[in-house]
């Protein structure tokens, strides 16, 4: 015959259902389960915080609106943070997002780019030709998806500086 728990916590803990309880002391978040603790992570550890309360909905220990209520955060974001856990796992939370691919430097604006580049023109005039903004070209430059041509191999400008006689 299972054994009822009384809902007994340690002094000075908040309370999130009948079974679950934490406090923060010393910048460190505690979870108990009755006077058991059974987690801790840093007060500002945010994706140890987003992993154990999404492993509490899940375990079906805690809701998403007990969760909302005792930390105040919005119900949305213990959703989505229960969506990542369930379709990643707990790694999910600690590495870091895939690099986002740019929408304008498509491999073929690349090459086109680059192509402009050893033709010797400069980087407005690049930007202006694929319709990228210059600073996207520089970026790319400093990046490395694009380089420049060599010193030698610069576009003679049929513009003097000095005055004509």
């Amino acid at each position: 015959m299972p054994q009822a728990q009384l809902p007994l916590f340690p002094a000075g803990s908040t309370r999130l259902n009948d079974h679950l309880a934490f406090t923060c002391r010393d910048g460190q978040v505690t979870y108990f389960n009755g006077q058991l603790p059974v987690f801790t992570h840093a007060e500002n550890d945010l994706a140890s915080f987003r992993l154990f309360s999404s492993q509490l909905v899940a375990n079906g220990s805690a809701t998403p609106g007990e969760i909302q209520r005792a930390f105040g955060v919005p119900k949305v974001a213990v959703q989505r943070a229960l969506a990542r856990y369930r379709a990643h796992g707990s790694k999910t939370f600690f590495t870091p997002p895939p690099p986002r691919r740019g929408r304008k430097l498509t491999p073929e604006v690349l090459t086109q780019a680059q192509a402009l580049l050893d033709q010797g023109d400069d980087v407005p005039a690049v930007a202006g030709q694929t319709e990228v903004l210059a600073n996207t070209i520089h970026k790319a430059i400093r990046a490395g998806r694009l380089r420049r041509p060599a010193a030698g191999l610069k576009k003679k400008t049929s513009r003097s500086l000095r005055p004509s006689s």
